[in-house]
């Protein structure tokens, strides 16, 4: 099993940054990838970023060049982090972001409880 708890969501104004991160505890060594999810109201849940265990990194159309995922090496046994940097933020951007950690031989996918992020002015 893994939890994950996800951090950094605030109220924003266009043209801003944030930076979110995703703490997993648990089964960590068995983690094969990372993402960061999306859902908007009213719209389904869509992927924004991943990253697997040995770095490779997938971006949607409508975030790259403006976010950036990324991955603590693990440090100890006990939590690995993850992040996605958000620059040049815009009304699009808002959204309920949830990040979900695939496991080995697992055939279901983690998630967290998700953070709102707000772009407004």
């Amino acid at each position: 099993q893994v939890q994950l708890v996800e951090s950094g969501g605030d109220l924003v104004q266009p043209g801003g940054s944030l930076n979110l991160s995703c703490v997993a505890s648990g089964a960590i060594l068995a983690i094969n990838s990372m993402a960061w999810y999306r859902q908007a109201p009213g719209k389904e849940r869509e992927l924004v970023a991943s990253i697997t265990s040995n770095g490779n990194i997938n971006y949607a159309d409508s975030v790259k060049g403006r976010f950036t995922i990324s991955k603590d090496n693990v440090k100890n046994m006990l939590t690995l982090q993850w992040n996605l940097q958000m620059n040049s933020l815009s009304s699009a951007d808002t959204a309920v972001y949830y990040c979900q950690a695939k496991v080995k031989y697992v055939t279901y996918d983690f998630w967290g409880q998700g953070t709102q992020v707000t772009v407004s002015a």
